[in-house]
């Protein structure tokens, strides 16, 4: 197999959680697809390199995460008004979007390296070694993250609400 065809199976596996890793991270959802789009196209560029990594799914969100972090250094991340208004659900899809805003909201409460570590443990489901190089820092230096994060969601009102203990 040829590496633009190893590429491109790579993206359309991964597309979807990259995207969603993308939103947990903090980006508008029409924002995500663009940032994993641009993460991806470096490591299109440096392809043999991705190849070579002994983890390329920690490649590939050290990435998106480096990615992410410059796009939130040149952008102005307020909101932004749109053409049309989604549409308004039955009861079911409004706790669905309830659930989504109360996560969101607990996220947001998070540093952005607290935020960082979340997402890469318990969205994409890497270890603490994957994380430990995707950030590039100590695998002591995770476990304090996440422990510091798991802290300030516990504690956190909004998913205190949802799970009935408020």
């Amino acid at each position: 197999m040829g590496a633009q065809e190893e590429f491109s199976e790579y993206v359309g596996s991964r597309w979807p959680r990259l995207v969603r890793s993308a939103v947990l991270l903090g980006c508008p959802a029409h924002e995500a697809e663009d940032v994993v789009q641009t993460a991806l196209t470096r490591c299109l560029v440096h392809w043999s390199k991705v190849r070579r990594a002994d983890d390329r799914d920690a490649y590939v969100h050290r990435v998106l995460v480096n990615t992410f972090t410059s796009a939130r250094r040149r952008r102005w991340t307020g909101e932004r008004p749109v053409e049309d208004l989604p549409e308004l659900g039955g009861a079911d899809e409004t706790v669905a979007v309830d659930v989504a805003d109360a996560v969101q909201r607990s996220l947001d409460r998070l540093s952005q390296d607290q935020r960082i570590a979340v997402v890469l443990r318990y969205y994409a489901h890497l270890d603490e070694q994957q994380m430990a190089t995707v950030l590039g820092v100590a695998p002591g230096t995770v476990k304090s993250r996440l422990s510091r994060a798991l802290k300030v969601l516990a504690d956190d009102p909004d998913l205190s609400e949802l799970r009935g203990t408020s």
